[in-house]
């Protein structure tokens, strides 16, 4: 994974190195829904950085997902949607400390990132939006 932000134009592309965000240690949230691949998506975001606390957001599709350093929380993403965003902001409230936290949305549905985005916005934590393309690292 090559993050594109610190990419040297003289260093050759290496997919197995990760250029680290310097002095950019954040929290990340990972949603984890129901979907072919979103297993790999994930995993891959949780070893791009090293991130300060990584928590997983998911339901009981996901509940057995395993990483190093990684939070798994389970919601019921069935839930009307301003109950599914109360339930993950009282489920983030007392996981997310920093100023600003790194989401991971590729995984889910409309509703879920929509639910999602606005606990975090609730709890008045700043939110950059990341993801891994073609094995690289972005912010997006």
């Amino acid at each position: 994974l090559v993050n594109k932000k610190e990419r040297k134009t003289s260093e050759p592309d290496t997919l197995n190195k990760v250029h680290k965000i310097k002095s950019r240690m954040t929290e990340l949230i990972a949603l984890l829904s129901t979907g072919k691949g979103t297993w790999s998506e994930v995993a891959q975001i949780v070893k791009a950085q090293p991130w300060e606390k990584i928590v997983i957001l998911t339901n009981e599709f996901g509940k057995d997902f395993k990483a190093d350093n990684a939070q798994v929380v389970v919601a019921d993403f069935s839930k009307p949607i301003t109950e599914l965003k109360d339930n993950i902001h009282a489920l983030l409230k007392d996981k997310i400390t920093g100023l600003e936290v790194a989401v991971h949305m590729i995984s889910g549905t409309g509703k879920e990132h929509a639910a999602l985005l606005a606990a975090i916005l609730k709890l008045g934590t700043g939110v950059r939006l990341v993801a891994v393309e073609n094995k690289e690292f972005i912010e997006l």
